[in-house]
């Protein structure tokens, strides 16, 4: 079967200055690094799922106006074994028998094709997705430079939660992991560096849920435990079936809310609604001045039930993603034991990949922005959207052809935290700075890097790439790059 345009292969690696048509703010300084699948090929055949496609960095950095890219492939074990033949299996990948995929995704050499997303926790620039062990980089060259687990005493896992939160007002990245047992938990960490962290609190599990992401506030951290389970023995079980195939989609469980405090490391509340799925949080957030309102507030971009999983391999792609968008739902707790959780509908245009100003991430937000998946012809989103919460009112970007990626919003000088005085109000409108967005355009058959102006959603700047690359995951801006 042919494969989809967006889910193709690269195999150069460049580094180059782009040609900037528009005008990209002068204040915009830094560089946005992108992680997703580069190439899905391996010497003896191809990967099955979109998740499984082997690590490729993308960096866009901005000076002056002008704007340099640079790709480069990671240089995993996953990669170097996929080179020689000898490609083991992963998310939803076959390979070898049923126990060496399970060993080398969780187990034994914990599997290393870090392809979600690029962070900086300590003076450590890392690659990850939901193994334990993570890829240190050079965020300059993008040059693999080695791993990272960790080796210390208090509680790990065999899964880690691929997305981290960073705590503005101590600096601190929060993050979870899973680990597989008789009783299995979910283990909820501080980290100061890659391999120093608080352990904050264990949640026992019968049968753990495949989690993506979490919430997390100024005094909580929220796991919410969808319904998609797994039985661990399964993995030990005889059978074709890949890592992801073992979890099973049970909606009479509902789904459940953890609500840990950080403060105490107690589980203060554990509430339960019905089933739904999400691979991603917008944000989270302690409401100020409401005596008798929710403790917590959560926005998830959800959907009815985990079949996006299975629409996201690579053979059901060619004929277009079979699968619902996201919806934008908010949540509202009570850390009161016994408490029930409030859900309200904010947005149902379908959508992808959402994020906030890093100046609102665990605060009270305004505005989401988003990917929109909404026509069922396509195989990948066709616009942004920015949707304001508040109001009710969505802006969207879009041009014909056009598949844009996650956008990355970058506050303006004015719209950002000072570190040293995080509860000071913003000098500037949440919504004062860009969007960044890599887009792949099918009629040109080559990918650019859009600048949008995050007030209005209209295009400042335009930066076309020498090749098309196939669709990525996750971003993060680094000021000081």
């Amino acid at each position: 079967m042919a494969r989809a345009f967006g889910f193709h292969s690269v195999d150069e690696e460049r580094d180059l200055d782009l040609p900037v048509e528009g005008s990209v703010p002068e204040w915009l300084s830094g560089s946005l690094i992108r992680n997703g699948p580069g190439s899905f090929e391996t010497a003896d055949g191809s990967v099955d799922h979109w998740f499984d496609g082997f690590a490729m960095l993308r960096r866009f950095s901005f000076d002056g106006g002008d704007v340099r890219y640079r790709n480069r492939f990671l240089r995993t074990d996953a990669y170097e074994a996929a080179r020689r033949g000898e490609f083991a299996g992963g998310f939803g990948t076959g390979g070898g028998g049923l126990l060496s995929r399970l060993k080398s995704f969780v187990f034994d050499d914990p599997y290393d094709n870090t392809n979600v997303i690029a962070e900086r926790v300590g003076d450590e620039y890392v690659a990850m997705t939901e193994s334990t062990r993570w890829v240190r980089f050079d965020p300059e060259s993008l040059a693999t430079l080695g791993h990272v687990t960790y080796d210390g005493d208090d509680p790990s896992g065999d899964l880690a939660c691929a997305h981290l939160h960073r705590d503005p007002w101590t600096g601190a990245v929060l993050t979870f992991e899973t680990a597989f047992g008789r009783t299995s938990e979910y283990h909820v960490h501080e980290l100061t560096t890659p391999n120093e962290r608080r352990h904050l609190a264990s949640i026992p599990t019968a049968e753990p849920a495949y989690i993506h992401s979490f919430a997390a506030t100024r005094n909580y951290v929220v796991l919410v435990e969808f319904p998609f389970v797994v039985n661990p023995l399964e993995f030990f079980r005889p059978g074709d079936g890949t890592f992801v195939e073992r979890y099973r989609w049970e909606p009479d469980r509902g789904t459940t809310f953890h609500v840990v405090d950080r403060r105490t490391g107690q589980v203060v509340a554990a509430p339960t609604a019905g089933p739904f799925f999400a691979f991603h949080h917008v944000n989270a957030y302690e409401p100020a001045d409401e005596a008798d309102g929710p403790d917590v507030v959560l926005d998830v971009e959800t959907v009815p039930d985990a079949a996006s999983v299975d629409a996201l391999y690579l053979d059901a792609l060619a004929d277009g993603f079979d699968a619902d968008g996201g919806a934008i739902d908010r949540f509202r707790l009570s850390t009161d034991a016994g408490g029930a959780v409030d859900r309200e509908r904010l947005y149902d245009g379908g959508t992808g990949l959402p994020t906030v100003s890093p100046a609102v991430r665990l605060r009270e937000h305004r505005y989401v922005y988003a990917q929109r998946f909404d026509d069922p012809d396509e195989n990948w989103a066709t616009a942004l959207v920015k949707v304001d919460v508040e109001s009710g009112r969505v802006r969207e970007f879009s041009r014909p052809g056009w598949f844009p990626s996650e956008p990355i919003f970058v506050p303006s000088p004015d719209a950002r935290r000072d570190a040293d005085d995080p509860d000071a109000p913003l000098d500037a409108p949440e919504d004062e700075g860009v969007v960044l967005s890599a887009v792949l355009d099918r009629d040109a058959g080559r990918s650019l890097l859009v600048v949008l102006d995050a007030a209005t959603m209209g295009e400042l700047a335009r930066a076309p790439l020498p090749h098309a690359l196939p669709f990525d995951f996750h971003g993060r801006y680094f000021p000081a790059v």
